[in-house]
C-alpha cells in the first residue's frame, strides 16, 4: 500500500523578527509550521518530514507538539537526509515554507494522481510565489513522489532544496491544478510577516468558526476569538491555563449564584463559558482532543448548572415552585432541541447553550431571573419545534 508522507520547511527568517523562523511564528493558536502539519495530518499522512536551516527552541518546541499528534516527524538538513527517511515509494505532499492554507486545499492535492503543482496565473500571483511554465506561479502546495526527491539528492547541496524540488516535478510533466479564487479570499498565501500572519490568523480562525451559525456565535464569539486567540498564541499561553481558568470563573460563578448575588454570579458563568469557548478553540487548533471535549462538555454542563441553581435561589426566598419547573422545561427541551438542530443543520436564531444563558444574565441583571428562566424556557421550546419540524419536512 502507498503511503502518504507530509514534506515542510523551516528555512526562511521572519521578517520582522530577529532571529526567529517564519515556521515558527505564532498563527491561528500555535506556531505556523504547527497549523501547516495539522492540515497535513488531516490528510492521514504517516509522517512528516521537515527540512530545517537550524533548530531554535521555538522549532524544537513545535517539533515536540507535533509528535503528540500521533504521526512520526523526522528533521533533515539536505535532499540526500529527506531521501533516507522517506519511504521509496511514497507519494509526498509538500507545503511551501511560510505558506497558509485551508484544509481542503491540501486534502485535494493529496488525492491527485502522479506529480502536480497547485498554480494560480502569474498575473494574479504575489512576490512571494515562484513562477513556474506556462506564464503560471506555484502556490505553494505540490503532490511529488519520492522520486524527485532522489533527483534534487543528485545536486549540489547549497541549491535551495524547495526549489529544486518544484522544479524537478515540473520537469517530469507535473500537472498544473489551478487554486479556485474563494480560496485565495480565505487567506491562501505566503507569509513571513508576524504583524500580517497574525491577521491571516484571525480570518482563518473566522472561517473555521463560519460553520457554526448562531447568532450568538456570529455576533459575540467569533469577535472575541479573532482578538483573543492570537494574542494568547503571541503570549505563549497553554491551552491547560485556558481551561483552568474558564473552570474557576464557573466555580465562583456558581457559588456567587448560591449565595444570592445573581446577576453577578450569572455573568461570570457566562465569562466562564466564553473563556471555555477560547479554550476549545485552541485545542481545536493545537490537536488536544481531550480537552477539545472537556470544555465541549463544559460549555453544556455550566448554563444547565447555572439556570438549576438560580432556579433553586428564586423558589427558596419565594417559597415556590414555578421557577423550578421553568427550569426543568427549558433543559428538556434544550437538551432535545440540541440534539434535534445537529440532526438537522440550524437557523440562525436558534438557540445553543451560550446564547441561553447569556439572555438568562441579562434578565437576572435587570432584576427579573423568573422571567429569564421563562424566556429561556420559551427560546428552548421554540427551538426544539423548528428543529423537529425541519427533520419532518427533511
Amino acid at each position: 500500500m502507498t503511503m502518504l508522507a507530509g514534506l515542510l520547511f523551516a528555512t526562511h527568517e521572519a521578517e520582522d523578527r530577529s532571529g526567529m523562523l517564519a515556521a515558527t511564528l505564532p498563527f491561528a493558536a500555535a506556531t505556523l509550521i504547527e497549523y501547516q502539519a495539522r492540515l497535513l495530518v488531516a490528510c492521514d499522512v504517516a509522517q512528516i518530514v521537515v527540512v530545517v536551516s537550524r533548530l531554535t527552541p521555538e522549532l524544537i518546541g513545535a517539533l515536540a507538539r507535533i509528535g503528540r499528534r500521533g504521526v512520526a516527524v523526522d528533521t533533515v538538513r539536505s535532499a540526500a537526509d529527506a531521501l533516507a527517511k522517506l519511504h521509496p515509494l511514497a507519494r509526498v505532499v509538500m507545503i511551501a515554507d511560510g505558506l497558509v492554507t485551508t484544509e481542503d486545499v491540501v486534502i485535494r492535492m493529496a488525492g491527485e494522481a502522479g506529480d502536480a503543482l497547485l498554480v494560480v496565473p502569474g498575473t494574479q500571483a504575489g512576490t512571494t510565489f515562484e513562477r513556474v511554465g506556462g506564464g503560471a506561479a506555484w502556490a505553494g502546495v505540490a503532490r511529488i513522489d519520492a522520486g524527485r526527491v532522489a533527483d534534487a539528492a543528485r545536486l549540489p547541496e547549497d541549491y535551495d532544496l524547495q526549489s529544486t524540488l518544484l522544479h524537478a516535478a515540473e520537469q517530469a510533466g507535473a500537472r498544473y491544478v489551478t487554486l479556485r479564487l474563494d480560496n485565495m479570499a480565505m487567506g491562501h498565501g505566503i507569509e513571513r510577516r508576524a504583524v500580517a500572519l497574525e491577521e491571516r490568523g484571525r480570518a482563518v480562525l473566522s472561517a473555521s468558526m463560519a460553520v457554526r451559525p448562531s447568532w450568538f456565535e456570529r455576533l459575540v464569539l467569533r469577535p472575541l476569538a479573532r482578538m483573543a486567540i492570537p494574542w494568547i498564541a503571541r503570549h505563549g499561553i497553554g491551552t491547560e491555563a485556558c481551561s483552568a481558568t474558564a473552570g474557576a470563573a464557573m466555580a465562583a460563578g456558581l457559588v456567587t449564584v448560591g449565595a444570592g448575588f445573581t446577576g453577578l454570579g450569572l455573568a461570570l458563568v457566562l465569562v466562564s463559558v466564553l473563556g471555555a469557548e477560547l479554550a476549545g478553540a485552541l485545542a481545536l487548533f493545537r490537536d488536544e482532543p481531550g480537552l477539545l471535549r472537556a470544555n465541549r462538555v463544559a460549555i453544556l454542563v455550566a448554563p444547565a448548572l447555572a439556570v438549576l441553581l438560580l432556579a433553586q435561589v428564586v423558589d427558596g426566598t419565594a417559597a415556590t415552585t414555578t421557577a423550578r419547573l421553568l427550569a426543568l422545561l427549558a433543559l428538556v427541551a434544550g437538551g432535545v432541541g440540541e440534539r434535534a438542530a445537529s440532526a438537522g443543520g440550524r437557523r440562525p436564531w436558534w438557540g445553543v447553550a451560550p446564547a441561553y444563558l447569556a439572555v438568562l444574565t441579562l434578565f437576572a441583571l435587570l432584576g427579573y431571573p423568573t422571567l429569564g428562566i421563562a424566556a429561556v424556557a420559551g427560546y428552548a421550546v421554540a427551538t426544539l419545534v423548528a428543529a423537529v419540524e425541519r427533520l419532518r419536512k427533511a
